[in-house]
Formats: structure tokens, sequence, C-alpha cells
């Protein structure tokens, strides 16, 4: 057995979390939408078409916050199509997917399942194929309250009241050259900069994300964001970062750290936006929306340009494992690490197109296993991040040299409650941690959480929904202001303690 050891100070703060980190993400692509949080035809469909259950497990989620439309959909979408009767929508051929949208869903409906799902809308405007004027109009339709053009026809569409939409994504991805209207850092920065001003004129309480690069890959990754940051960084609130893993071949050791990819990523956009920052002699400070990131096995994607036109397809359905659950869990830790930078995540995506929720046409929804650790870290990882201060053994991987075999990061929350979440990521041995709390004597009552299997490779399906749970360890109790817990090899792990009631 490893043994290793963490000591938690709340004294050594890293930052607060904003529950915007627990965000998801809902795109216009495959069955997440048709067939996802929407399917009018399913015997218990509520009046808009809505999936009920669909909704309780994302209530399950706490999710503050869900992008929408896109993604690649966005950049050569007509959000005008998605509004008014739904008899008189056109349909379109998406460009993105492949795919013919009916647009039986557009920016009315989704605000409604919003409301029924207790989120917030973060909206994205397109780029690509468009510009200023869509984008302007478009904030105009959600949050101004009457009597222009734009606020009285969402009005006659049967909202009274603005929508109050309060956080815009400029564009997705424009860096990327498979992008709808892809552009060179200094156009992309620029119109960014041009559109976020007519934006903040019509509403001046929004905040903006600028884009970022698609991924660290990008060979323009670094010079994209201090490019389009010294056209932008006036407007601009948040820059976006997208990245996604899997593991490749028989390396899991390398996928089970991919949080230490993320967390140079992080590092390094954080220091190019303070670059720009310093050389443009800028107050204020930005900060990172991270809203693309998951486990997704891009290797099992033929391509776009191989995908049948269809209305709908099932695309993306990746069936997660434990191993990924343990991985998903470790990203989040990752973001909470960065919890002063980082305000916004968004796990993509929410339903079906590599998601924690899955649905059968005219069937049940069920929890995929990264689902739990998405659940679980959302709920109990609301207060203020803390340094944790490890010791682990460590391992080589091939991808990302010596890595340790514990990572973990400590949440206090607002009544002094502590959650810490931790990932052993030895494929076989078990790891005893020895949880230096001295400096929170007041923390008496132990519960340890942990999602594992014998199998790495165990599913959630729709025949076994729940083969892999969150289930009860051993509860700790401190002893001494210490804490011994042991997390089973190939696992995800959640610590919380509280003062006896």
């Amino acid at each position: 057995m490893h043994s290793a050891s963490l000591i938690v100070d709340p004294a050594f703060r890293v930052g607060a979390v904003d529950p915007r980190l627990y965000g998801s993400f809902v795109e216009h692509l495959g069955r997440c939408v048709y067939g996802g949080i929407f399917e009018p035809d399913h015997p218990s469909a509520d009046g808009d078409g809505f999936r009920p259950d669909v909704l309780e497990l994302v209530r399950g989620l706490h999710v503050p916050i869900v992008r929408y439309p896109g993604g690649n959909f966005v950049s050569a979408y007509n959000w005008e199509d998605g509004i008014g009767p739904v008899s008189e929508r056109p349909a379109r051929l998406d460009l993105a997917w492949r795919s013919v949208e009916s647009n039986r869903v557009g920016v009315d409906e989704f605000q409604r399942w919003a409301r029924q799902a207790g989120t917030e809308t973060m909206m994205a405007v397109n780029l690509g194929t468009r510009g200023i004027d869509a984008a302007r109009a478009l904030v105009e339709y959600c949050n101004h309250p009457s009597g222009t053009a734009w606020s009285d026809r969402r009005r006659a569409n049967g909202a009274a009241d603005p929508y109050g939409i309060k956080v815009w994504c400029l564009g997705n991805e424009m860096d990327g050259p498979w992008q709808i209207g892809h552009k060179t850092a200094t156009e992309y920065g620029r119109l960014a900069a041009e559109a976020g001003k007519a934006m903040r004129l019509v509403d001046p309480d929004i905040e903006l994300v600028v884009s970022g690069s698609s991924n660290s890959r990008m060979p323009t990754f670094g010079s994209w964001e201090a490019v389009a940051l010294a056209e932008s960084y006036d407007v601009v609130d948040h820059i976006s970062m997208h990245s996604y893993y899997q593991q490749h071949g028989e390396d899991r050791d390398s996928f089970l750290a991919a949080a230490t990819d993320m967390d140079q990523f992080i590092e390094a956009v954080v220091a190019t936006a303070d670059h720009v920052r310093a050389v443009g002699r800028h107050r204020k400070r930005l900060t990172i929306a991270f809203d693309e990131w998951n486990v997704w096995y891009q290797s099992r994607f033929p391509g776009e340009e191989n995908l049948p036109v269809a209305e709908a397809p099932p695309l993306l359905e990746d069936v997660y494992s434990v191993t990924d659950a343990v991985v998903a869990g470790n990203l989040l830790i990752s973001l909470l690490r960065h919890a002063d930078r980082v305000r916004i995540g968004c796990q993509a995506q929410l339903v079906n197109v590599i998601a924690p929720i899955m649905t059968a046409a005219g069937g049940p929804a069920w929890r995929q296993t990264i689902y739990h650790p998405y659940a679980l870290t959302s709920r109990y990882g609301r207060g203020t991040v803390l340094q944790v201060a490890a010791q682990s053994p460590v391992h080589e991987t091939a991808a990302y040299g010596e890595v340790p075999l514990l990572d973990a990061v400590a949440v206090l929350d607002d009544d002094e409650g502590l959650a810490v979440f931790a990932v052993n990521r030895d494929l076989h041995e078990e790891m005893a941690v020895d949880v230096d709390v001295r400096s929170l004597p007041h923390l008496t009552t132990g519960e340890h959480v942990v999602v594992t299997d014998d199998d790495p490779d165990a599913v959630n399906d729709r025949e076994h929904p729940d083969r892999v749970v969150p289930r009860r360890h051993a509860d700790p109790k401190p002893d001494g202001g210490r804490l011994q817990v042991v997390l089973p090899p190939l696992s995800w792990n959640m610590i919380r303690l509280t003062a006896e009631r």
C-alpha cells in the first residue's frame, strides 16, 4: 500500500469558488437537444416537449449555468430562425455537423427549459458568418424590457419579461480552420471588440467571453491569445479555454494524469493574459471561462466530412467507464485548484453527446459514470478553495513524465465544513493518506464517499444504470487533528468533515 499525506489549513487560500465553475453545455449537435432535453413524443414529455426525467437528472448536477447553442453550430446559426410560430420556422442545413436543423427549439424554448432546470444561460453569438448587427439584436431580444422592435418581438412571442442573460460568448473557436468563418487572431480580435462594444451599449451589465485557442496543441496557441486580447482586452471579462482528453491505446497511466496537462494549460493562458495586461497597462485582470472540457474519444469520431446528412442523428455518444469518471473528477480538481482565475467551467455536453446523462428514445434516462464526481463536487465544492500541501509517491508516464499518484484539493464551505476531493491514480495499489486538519479542530464528523470498481472498464448503461455509483467507504474520524483514509486503486474520492451538531 502506498503512503501519502495532506496538510489542510484555512490560512492558505486560493480563492472563492464561483458557482458557475460547475456549468454545462447544450449544443444543437446530435441528440443533445432533439432526443435529449427535448422529445415531445416521449410518454412523459411536458407541454413544451421537454423530458421531466432528464430535467430531474440535470437538477441533480446543481448546474448554475449552461452554454448555448454552440459550439461549432453557432458559427453559421441564424438565431432568428428559432423564434416565432414553430410551424413557420425554416429547416436549415447545419454545416458544422452535417445535420438538418429543424429550429423547433430556439431562444425562447431554451429559456423556458433553463428556468425549469434552475439554471442560467451562457449565450453564444455567431461571429463566423455574421457579426455586430446580429449580436446586438440578440441582446436586445433577450435583455431589453420593451418598446423596441426586437424586445417587442420577444413579448409577442410570449415572454413579457426580459431574460436578463448575463454571460455572452463572442463566437466559438475562431482560431480553428474547421470553423465556419475562421479568422486570423487580428481579424477575430477586432470583430469581437466591436461586437462586444455594441452588445454592451444594449445592456451595460453583461459579461463577455472572448474566444481563446481551441486547444493547447493549436499551432497558434499563445500567439492567438496575445493578439486577440491586444485588440479586445478592455471590452471583455473572460477568455475561453477548451480541452478534451482520452486514453490512447493502452497508455492508461498518462490518461489518468490528464489533469497535469489542464494545470499547465490554465497557467499558460493566465500568463499570456497577464502579459497583455502589463503591456497594455490595463487595470482589470481577466478571468477564465473553461467552457468546454471533458473526456472525449475523438479518435472514434469519423470526422464531419464523413457524416451522412440527417436530422438529430446520434453523434459522439461516448459510453464512459469508471476510469473516465476518475479522470473527469480529477479535471474538476484542476479547475478548483485555479479558482482564483477560473470563474466559469462548462463540461461538454449535458445530454447524450459526450455527456453525463444518456437517454433512450421513448425510454429511460440514466446517469453515466462521469455524472457522479460532477454532481458531488458541484454540491459540496462550494466555498473557498484551500491550498493543499501534499506528499505523494510518483510514477513515470509516457505523456507527462513524472506525476504524483495522489492529486487533491480542499474546499471550505460557508458553514466551515471541509470537503477534500482526491484521486488515486494507481491502477493496482491502495493509498493510505494522512490528512492533517489540526487547524480545523471543530470538525469532528467524517464521511468518505468513493467512485471506483474492480473493473476499470465498468460502465453504466440502460440495462445496468447503477453499476458505478458513489459508495460510502469507511468513515474517518479525526484523532488528534489527523485523519486516516485509504483510497482504493483507480478511484475518485470525497472526504467531508463537519462539526458535530
